[in-house]
């Protein structure tokens, strides 16, 4: 079934999904996807802007995969605004919204699992051991049903950016995996949905974590050795005033191994995870 009275046609199952790339295949149209949870912001409109300058139909689902959720995480208070997302992806020149249930994603019965090794170890699999499970699944079953030429994939996430285009390529998905460059606030903060859990003074914390990224990329571009230059990022965020930081971590770019001989030799990735009080943020930059 597709709705046609919202400020953008949504196909709420696959049939009604395949049928319209379908027709678009058709008259010769190229295809572009953008996977999302929904709350959309900035960041997400970025990629949607992309995945037009890169096909000439673009498709957006918003689905909020409980897969990848841990019992005590924030399946139940993620925010869901399908109105409002809709009228953002329609503004931003997304032709279609793929929105599912939960049940036309996983049907009485759903038993396939999907598990990636490589760039999905170690950083959020040692603080989320459920998550790439949950995101393979669920970014594999995605794109198989859009069957897009391309998809687009927001940096600020690298770790499941590099996951995913490690996936497709193994499986074979012949679509495009495209990493987008980190929107973010004015004040250095990458834009994320879990942001709007933040109060005032937890935003004044959470746009510090760029800069102390940003003077430790500094210093291990320069040859420092790494277990230093993690070790005082790790300091430098909890004296600005996050609460716990999960990790800080200096790997390849390309499959996120760590470098044998303690120092960058090679494009490199700064990665961490910090908390201020019940929300998880995630950062990274490149060296």
């Amino acid at each position: 079934m597709t709705d046609t009275t919202a400020p953008l046609p949504i196909a709420r199952n696959v049939e009604a999904l395949r049928a319209t790339v379908r027709d678009w295949r058709r008259q010769g149209f190229t295809v572009s996807f953008v996977p999302t949870m929904g709350a959309l912001h900035e960041g997400h409109l970025t990629l949607v802007r992309e995945a037009g300058q890169r096909a000439d139909k673009v498709v957006a689902s918003v689905f909020v995969n409980p897969t990848q959720f841990a019992a005590h995480e924030d399946l139940g208070t993620y925010p869901r605004r399908e109105a409002e997302d809709a009228e953002m992806l329609a503004g931003a020149g997304c032709h279609l919204l793929f929105a599912p249930s939960v049940q036309a994603m996983y049907p009485d019965g759903f038993v396939t699992t999907v598990t990636v090794g490589g760039p999905s170890r170690g950083l959020e699999t040692d603080f989320r051991p459920h998550f790439f499970g949950g995101v393979a699944v669920v970014v594999a079953k995605l794109l198989n049903q859009v069957q897009a030429d391309v998809a687009m994939f927001g940096e600020k996430d690298y770790q499941q950016l590099r996951v995913v285009t490690r996936m497709a390529r193994d499986l074979d998905i012949p679509t495009e995996i495209v990493g987008v460059a980190t929107m973010r606030d004015g004040h250095g903060l990458a834009l994320s949905s879990r942001n709007a859990y933040l109060s005032e003074a937890e935003l004044d914390i959470a746009r510090r974590l760029n800069g102390v990224l940003a003077e430790a990329a500094i210093k291990a571009a320069g040859r420092r050795p790494i277990a230093g230059v993690e070790r005082d990022a790790y300091t430098d965020l909890l004296k600005a005033g996050f609460e716990r930081v999960d990790y800080v971590a200096v790997r390849r770019a390309d499959d996120l191994g760590a470098f044998p001989d303690g120092v960058v030799d090679a494009p490199a990735r700064i990665l961490a995870a910090a908390w201020l009080g019940k929300t998880r943020l995630i950062d990274n930059l490149p060296i």
